[in-house]
């Protein structure tokens, strides 16, 4: 059986035509997409499901702006481990951190790159002391603010 990032789908243009409108509004209306692209709606929601069957649609969510509840500072930190045995139970207890949004296994100098929304820098510098560095086997961090996300898309068809 083929692993995911083994996998490959051919789209055809209804599919992508298809797909464009959702990523820009998942919230389409099957029907107002049939109209768009001239098939019914069972033949967009046949293409979706076999999408989702071949694993191309991973889901859909409701993004939510952390920026408007209060969420003004977005850091990335760098984690080294002491060991990489330490690997499991340090993302375990990361996604225990409500401010952890994101948590990648690299290469290079870290042995995880997480990304987190905090309220300030006093809370990211809290989050860090009380939460992150607190977990064994975390050697050190390095962190990043970012001062402002200039690009966010998906990947284009």
């Amino acid at each position: 059986m083929a692993t995911l990032s083994e996998k490959k789908i051919q789209l055809d243009g209804l599919d992508k035509m298809i797909l464009k409108r959702l990523m820009t509004d998942a919230r389409s209306p099957i029907n107002s997409i049939a109209k768009e692209v001239g098939i019914s709606g069972t033949a967009v929601h046949q293409r979706l499901k076999k999408l989702e069957n071949s694993q191309l649609i991973a889901g859909s969510q409701l993004l939510i702006d952390p920026r408007v509840l209060g969420y003004k500072t977005q850091a990335f930190i760098g984690i080294y481990l002491d060991r990489a045995i330490r690997n499991q139970e340090a993302v375990r207890q990361l996604g225990q951190i409500p401010e952890v949004i994101e948590c990648h296994y690299t290469t290079g100098n870290w042995s995880i790159l997480i990304k987190i929304v905090c309220r300030d820098n006093e809370h990211l510098m809290q989050v860090l002391n009380s939460k992150v560095q607190k977990i064994e086997g975390i050697s050190r961090t390095e962190t990043y603010i970012s001062l402002d996300q200039q690009i966010h898309r998906q990947i284009q068809l």
